[in-house]
């Protein structure tokens, strides 16, 4: 069988975090939880090994809940010990392992299956790499004086997945000391041959600050925003004030309903929680909630982007068409459309139409609106 060991146990210090790295944020999620999921979309068969720092056990198993068989361990203070906890840890059963850092959130799939099929067609261990395209030089340290480096077309970066023949690269971690800053590099002081296989610049080592805001430009290119459709409709009351849109509408017969009965701001919330799969509007808020009646909906609104940022998610846009012969949008369209970016934190387009005489709407019995929410990860 196949192992990934998911090296997790490295310091946050270098990204200015107080959290361990595999634990910093990318996009809503950690860089944990992006591996993770990646691998979980992976078709071959295969276990994971998360290797973590103490204290940090408990939300990696929180992530593993859809992969039967994985482990979590305690890694060490060094790569070199973390793999080897990592090791320790596979079944007797496995053929191949990779070695994979969890700082590498965006590699693709199909460069583990080219790792997997170098070490299946013969090899001890195979490792990716990438082209180098920057002329190297050498240093001095002391005087900064730069000198003619090697050539670049003999040279490449290493990247993991690393994989290997599972029972030589645990040998070769018994028989070797010290510590090294890859995998391939403990098989070659045991002696065994590496071969490289193609990698993908997708690849690279979240370390810095600015690695995660690439990483994030890369994600938020890939990322299909999210979104919902939603409408609500609203009988005319005459004894209550008319709240629509957020806005008081003086003069206007009112809305019947639970709460103020703002179909705007009902349709709008109700997309929100559809995009975000949370459920809908009387799933939150229904009639068998007294302490809502007669709620200003806004209250709605404030609670559902409160569902959504702790799902890691922030609406993007919106976009409300009200139904109805009264009252007339037009003349406070504009008005209503900064009352609602103001409430949502998100740009709100406001349209109005009428249904030519038709339905209840046509009849001027009430007002109906028809929202389109989109959301993207925060």
């Amino acid at each position: 069988t196949t192992a990934v060991v998911l090296v997790a146990a490295g310091s946050g210090s270098r990204l200015g975090s107080p959290f361990p790295k595999a634990f910093v944020s990318l996009e809503g999620k950690t860089l944990l939880q992006h591996c993770v999921e990646r691998l979980g979309e992976w078709s071959r068969p295969h276990t994971v090994v998360l290797v973590v720092p103490e204290g940090w056990q408990e939300p990696a198993r929180a992530l593993l809940t859809s992969s039967p068989g994985a482990r979590v361990v305690t890694g060490g203070a060094t790569r070199t010990a973390s793999v080897r906890a990592g090791l320790a840890a596979l079944g007797e059963d496995t053929d191949v392992v990779l070695i994979h850092d969890a700082a590498r959130v965006l590699m693709p799939l199909d460069v583990f299956d080219r790792v997997v099929e170098a070490v299946e067609a013969g090899a001890p261990g195979a490792i990716p790499h990438v082209l180098v395209v920057d002329t190297l030089v050498r240093i001095s340290p002391e005087t900064l004086i730069t000198e003619g480096g090697p050539n670049r077309d003999e040279l490449g970066g290493v990247q993991t997945p690393q994989g290997f023949v599972a029972s030589k690269l645990i040998a070769a971690y018994e028989a070797v000391a010290g510590d090294f800053s890859d995998d391939a590099a403990v098989m070659r002081e045991a002696g065994h041959d590496v071969v490289g296989v193609a990698g993908d610049v997708r690849g690279f080592k979240i370390t810095y600050p600015e690695d995660l805001t690439r990483a994030a430009s890369v994600l938020g290119a890939s990322v299909t925003p999210l979104v919902g459709v939603a409408m609500d409709v609203h009988q005319f009351d005459e004894n209550t004030p008319l709240r629509l849109a957020g806005l008081t509408w003086e003069g206007e017969k009112g809305l019947s309903g639970h709460s103020d009965g703002d179909v705007v701001l009902h349709a709008i919330v109700d997309a929100a929680l559809q995009a975000a799969r949370l459920g809908d509007l009387g799933e939150h808020f229904g009639v068998d909630r007294p302490e809502f009646a007669g709620a200003d909906s806004s209250v709605f609104l404030s609670h559902a982007l409160s569902l959504l940022h702790a799902q890691g998610l922030r609406v993007s846009s919106v976009g409300v068409q009200v139904i109805g012969n009264a009252p007339k949008i037009g003349p406070r369209r504009l008005e209503a459309q900064e009352t609602l970016t103001a409430l949502v934190g998100a740009p709100v387009a406001l349209s109005a139409t009428t249904t030519d005489g038709l339905g209840l709407t046509g009849r001027g019995e009430g007002v109906a609106a028809i929202a389109t929410v989109v959301l993207s990860t925060t």
